[in-house]
């Protein structure tokens, strides 16, 4: 019996030193984390669900992608600078009927749509109702309803505007990147605008940065243009202004608000086009006095104004402005080019 109980031990010992090894020798080889593991986020990316899948896949008809790349193309064309590609993928999280559109990965706009469908819009006036699914166009928020295609010509007979489902994707895709156009264009972007303007206005270039201003505050003023909807098309005319400028300030909505003198024509030209009379809301002239020395004493970070006063401007200019959109104008506000700065500020916020 001692001879079996000390062969009982030594088995045991066996076991207890053959497990860790057994386990050691089985394991998989982990591979070293490296940087390719670290996914950088999509610029813009379009998310949809599964039932949208045939809307992007040309194998079963879909337009989506053709119109993405006219939006795309259509925007750097205006714009100025090369819009970045749109990153489109499937996702079985969303509801299957939904898309939803993230720039650097924060979502920014989402919509559930209805594939077999069209969307009848009402543009402001139309003569009749329709039946189908109310809803409202996402890009816009215009009360819609989703028809059935048989109903295209008589919707469209009482002044609705009939869009596929495909583009009003594309149309709510356009909108959020014109209104987020300055969060699109970074250092490697205006990196890419200079070396383009650089082939036809080497010196020009060569002067500005950096000899004149460093890259960031040139990016800084082109971003700003782009978040008040001003097309960078005309770089030229901008470099040079900097250039002229840039000697004297490099604070940044400084050389903003000289860019945008030098471009007054096109920017007229964008609301009005040939007209030769453009209708503006302006300020009281003791309102605009008031503002300016407010500013001068303060500083444009710190002008004080009534809290009283402050809500009458806003709601002021508030009303004013839907009063010239409802007689189809668009609404302007014309003031100093001193105040013209803080007064953007106030009225976006």
């Amino acid at each position: 019996s001692a001879y079996l109980i000390d062969k009982k031990r030594k088995q045991a010992e066996l076991v207890e030193l053959d497990y860790p090894m057994t386990l050691v020798n089985s394991a998989p080889e982990v591979k070293e984390l490296g940087w390719d593991d670290v996914m950088p986020v999509d610029v813009i990316g379009l998310e949809v669900g599964y039932r949208l899948i045939p809307l992007v896949d040309k194998n079963q008809g879909g337009q989506l992608m053709t119109r993405i790349k006219g939006v795309r193309k259509k925007l750097s064309q205006e714009l100025g600078f090369l819009v970045p590609s749109v990153h489109i993928r499937d996702n079985l999280d969303l509801t299957p009927t939904s898309y939803r559109i993230s720039l650097m990965g924060v979502t920014v706009g989402e919509a559930d749509i209805m594939p077999e469908m069209e969307m009848a819009i009402n543009p402001g006036r139309v003569f009749g109702s329709l039946p189908g699914k109310p809803c409202k166009d996402p890009a816009f928020g215009l009360e819609a309803v989703w028809i059935e295609p048989s109903q295209k010509d008589h919707a469209q007979t009482l002044g609705y505007t009939v869009v596929d489902p495909g583009t009003v994707v594309a149309t709510h895709l356009s909108h959020l990147l014109q209104s987020h156009a300055h969060e699109l264009l970074g250092y490697e972007e205006t990196q890419k605008i200079l070396e383009n303007l650089a082939k036809s206005a080497p010196k020009l270039v060569e002067d500005l940065v950096p000899k004149t201003l460093p890259l960031g505050v040139v990016a800084k003023v082109l971003q700003n243009l782009l978040q008040e909807r001003v097309p960078i098309r005309d770089m030229r005319t901008i470099a040079e202004t900097l250039a002229e400028y840039g000697a004297k300030s490099q604070d940044p909505d400084i050389l903003t608000s000289a860019v945008r003198a030098s471009l007054g024509r096109l920017i007229v030209h964008e609301i009005s086009g040939i007209q030769n009379e453009l209708p503006v809301i302006t300020l009281d002239g003791e309102l605009e006095q008031l503002l300016h020395k407010s500013l001068q004493t303060a500083g444009e970070s710190g002008v004080g104004i009534e809290p009283g006063l402050a809500e009458q401007m806003h709601t002021s200019i508030q009303d004013s402005a839907q009063k010239m959109e409802m007689e189809g104008e668009t609404a302007i506000l014309l003031v100093s080019s001193y105040i013209r700065p803080w007064l953007a500020r106030f009225v976006r916020h």
